[in-house]
């Protein structure tokens, strides 16, 4: 298993590489090595290590589920809440109605089977989608109305509706057509659970962190902990109250920026350092999921369903985004990026062929086929069309947040000690600003654009009767300023 892992480490960090040099999604090159890698082709992935792959999968996907919810403003969801809902499951149902018109010709199943196969192709894929709209949010791409936090948003929830609705035809086929309603209706009741535990959990760990000025790493590390506890309690709660856990695990990185974006943005900077490690492992263990061979017996008439489907989803989704400010470009964009499909085709397309349905085989042949004609066409298609089509205004406030991480800047109420007179701070105020001018005037006419810059305000501790009397000092952080950890160091207790 060890040398599984450095297989992954080694070819994923190579194509990651590679892609990336043709300006390609390096996700892309992942997948696809984990295609050569995997069981069904070269065999460089141990059996023990695909034992283990699903549970791997899934801390990965908690690691770019809680990126996620540290980038969901309370503003912006307003702005996109309804065009999220509307997305969530209009533009599956609208895949869904149109692979029972054609699977049952083209593939000689049942209509009750081309129902489950299409349950099984509508889910769009968060372990594809979310990372793309992440790597968009941090570059300030989309931001004036929100698009990549709507499809980021829409797409969670998409999975949550799809996987019911399977669960619930599944059960349809095995006899149980009176559970079907009461199925349906756990899909908004998994939901709302899921945001308030969620919600609640966030706000206990919120205070949690508010008491205790931990590391950034212990910090991350108990809110991984506490992450993966909550898919664990979603699978021993079904049967008594079901909780989409995922949506939780978004819930909880919202309350913690809401209540306090500093200790976001501290744990959110961890968790993008972790997620390096933790996309080698997803994408390249769900490529491994994949076999060509079962893929190929999908052959043509596979190809036409998917392609189908995808027609009528494309449809769907761009009627969910009537009614919103969205140009006809940027709609475009969201249909393309509602596109991929990958983790969940790979968890639930082998569950019909094990509860015995006689089409199983191939509805799982149509799902590992999907996998390798949506993921990698629609990453590249969302990549290329979200740097033609994406705003990029040259105030977005995601610029502050680019200049906060390269000069490595604290965030209000942390403590510091100065490297040179050893004494300690502490940071009580801070204001973004964008200066007109250079800080350097032989560059001024370079510069055309403005730029951003972030003041703080430091109190030193023990001085006057609180924080904000006594001695205190402004400092001011722009492009062109030294870095803060030239004079500054951040102090934790543990």
């Amino acid at each position: 298993m060890a040398f599984s892992l450095a297989v992954i480490i080694m070819l994923g960090l190579l194509s990651d590489h590679l892609f990336r040099r043709f300006k390609l999604p390096g996700l892309v090159g992942m997948l696809l090595i984990g295609v050569l890698a995997g069981p069904y082709a070269l065999q460089l992935i141990s059996p023990e290590m695909m034992k283990v792959s699903g549970d791997l999968r899934k801390m990965a996907l908690i690691v770019i589920l809680l990126r996620a919810g540290f980038e969901l403003r309370r503003d912006i969801l307003r702005q996109v809440g309804r065009a999220a809902m509307i997305m969530s499951c209009v533009p599956a149902l609208f895949e869904i109605f149109g692979i029972m018109l054609i699977a049952p010709a083209l593939l000689n199943i049942t209509l009750l089977d081309a129902a489950i196969l299409g349950c099984i192709l509508a889910a769009v894929s968060p372990a594809v989608v979310v990372p793309l709209m992440i790597d968009f949010m941090d570059r300030g791409r989309g931001a004036k109305k929100g698009i990549p936090t709507l499809i980021l948003s829409a797409s969670s929830l998409d999975d949550v509706f799809v996987i019911v609705l399977f669960t619930s035809l599944l059960g349809m086929h095995g006899g149980q057509e009176s559970r079907f309603l009461v199925q349906l209706a756990e899909i908004p009741v998994s939901i709302i659970v899921g945001i308030a535990v969620g919600l609640l959990t966030g706000y206990c760990l919120y205070r949690l962190f508010c008491r205790y000025n931990w590391r950034p790493p212990k910090r991350t590390l108990v809110l991984m902990g506490v992450a993966i506890t909550l898919t664990w309690l979603e699978d021993v709660s079904r049967e008594v109250l079901p909780m989409a856990s995922l949506i939780s695990v978004m819930a909880i990185g919202f309350i913690i920026l809401e209540k306090s974006e500093a200790i976001a943005h501290i744990i959110s900077q961890k968790l993008k350092k972790l997620w390096v490690f933790a996309e080698l492992l997803l994408f390249v263990l769900v490529g491994a999921q994949v076999n060509i061979q079962v893929a190929l017996k999908a052959g043509l008439a596979g190809s036409l369903v998917i392609l189908f489907g995808l027609v009528f989803r494309s449809a769907g989704t761009y009627v969910s985004l009537s009614g919103t400010p969205l140009t006809w470009k940027e709609k475009i964009f969201c249909v393309v990026a509602y596109i991929p499909k990958a983790t969940v085709q790979a968890a639930i397309g082998a569950v019909p062929l094990a509860a015995g349905m006689a089409s199983g085989e191939v509805i799982l042949a149509v799902a590992v086929l999907s996998i390798l004609l949506t993921a990698p066409i629609g990453a590249v298609a969302t990549q290329i069309l979200g740097e033609k089509i994406l705003d990029y205004g040259d105030q977005s406030p995601y610029r502050f947040k680019d200049l906060r991480a390269k000069k490595g800047l604290p965030r209000v109420g942390e403590m510091l000690r100065n490297k040179k007179t050893g004494k300690m701070w502490k940071v009580i105020e801070e204001k973004e600003i964008w200066l007109k001018q250079s800080a350097e005037p032989a560059r001024d006419a370079e510069r055309s654009h403005p730029v951003p810059a972030i003041v703080q305000r430091y109190w030193e501790k023990g001085s006057g009767t609180g924080p904000g009397t006594g001695k205190t000092q402004f400092l001011q952080y722009s492009p062109d300023d030294p870095a803060f950890e030239n004079q500054w160091e951040i102090i934790y207790d543990w």
